[in-house]
C-alpha cells in the first residue's frame, strides 16, 4: 500500500472533538480521519450510483409492478401482523391520509389508462 502525507488544518474545536472521538473509539487520530474520508467517499459514490439508476427508472412500469404485489399471494405463516397493530394511517392526520389516498388513486388511474 502506498501512503502519502497531507497537511490538514482543522479548527481547534474540530481537532479537539476528533481527538476525543479517536480516544473514545480506541484508535489513532490518523485512522479515524482515514475512516471518515473513506465513509464520505463511499456515501458520495453511492449517491451518484442511485442518481444514475434513478435517471433510468420507468416510473409507470414500477407502479404497475407495485400494484400487482401481493395479489393472489396470501401471507405466509409467520407474516401476520401483530395483534393491536393499527397501521400507518393511525399516526397520520386524517387530512394527510385522504390526500395520500387521492394521489395513489390518481397514479393507479394514470397507469391503467396507458
Amino acid at each position: 500500500m502506498r501512503t502519502s502525507n497531507f497537511a490538514l488544518r482543522l479548527q481547534p474545536s474540530l481537532m479537539e472533538a476528533a481527538r476525543n472521538l479517536a480516544d473514545a473509539e480506541g484508535v489513532a487520530l490518523n485512522q479515524l480521519i482515514n475512516v471518515a474520508v473513506a465513509q464520505m467517499i463511499a456515501a458520495h459514490s453511492a449517491s451518484n450510483y442511485i442518481a444514475m439508476r434513478a435517471k433510468r427508472a420507468n416510473i409507470p412500469r414500477a407502479f404497475e409492478i407495485l400494484a400487482r404485489a401481493g395479489r393472489n399471494n396470501p401471507p405466509m405463516p409467520g407474516d401476520e401482523l401483530p395483534e393491536g397493530w393499527k397501521g400507518l394511517d393511525a399516526e397520520v392526520p386524517a387530512s394527510k391520509t385522504a390526500s395520500a389516498r387521492a394521489s395513489a388513486a390518481a397514479r393507479r388511474h394514470t397507469t391503467r389508462s396507458k
